[in-house]
């Protein structure tokens, strides 16, 4: 196969494991301010991340290739929950972009098998996104009231 393709599918890797990291830290970081609502969010969506970086592991193995280990940014610890949903927001609008581009030359590379883990993942990641902000939007509109409900 293509190794245009498997540097898209080890790039994504490296993406999903910068994900988990900062996911799983801004949980922890959640679960010990008591917001254990928002935790447990981000714990499933780290999770779910963790999902993302097998599924790639086990295409590229299957492509002959090498799974990278490296994540491909360090994780972004936000001071305020505001500034996490922030990070957050914008580490999914860049997996969104590099899916959708990956889809688009895994077609080109005539991989549809690649390009359906792509879109799958896709899928998933517009889902993380949108989650991300709603809650957002709720602190936004509500601030201190919706944290209230987020505790415990």
């Amino acid at each position: 196969m293509s190794k245009k393709v498997i540097d898209l599918l080890n790039a994504a890797r490296s993406r999903e494991l910068s994900a988990i990291t900062q996911y799983m830290a801004h949980h922890y970081e959640l679960e010990d301010q008591d917001f254990g609502k928002l935790a447990k969010k981000m714990k499933e969506i780290g999770i779910q991340e963790m999902k993302h970086a097998e599924a790639l592991a086990e295409r590229i193995l299957f492509l002959k290739g090498e799974a990278t280990t490296k994540p491909d940014a360090i994780a972004k610890k936000g001071q305020s929950i505001a500034e996490m949903l922030k990070t957050d927001l914008a580490l999914e609008s860049a997996a969104i972009k590099m899916y959708n581009d990956a889809a688009v030359v895994c077609a080109q590379e005539k991989d549809q098998i690649s390009k359906q883990l792509f879109e799958k993942l896709l899928g998933e990641e517009e889902a993380h996104f949108n989650d991300f902000e709603s809650i957002k939007e709720h602190l936004d509109k509500m601030g201190n009231a919706y944290l209230a409900t987020l505790a415990g």
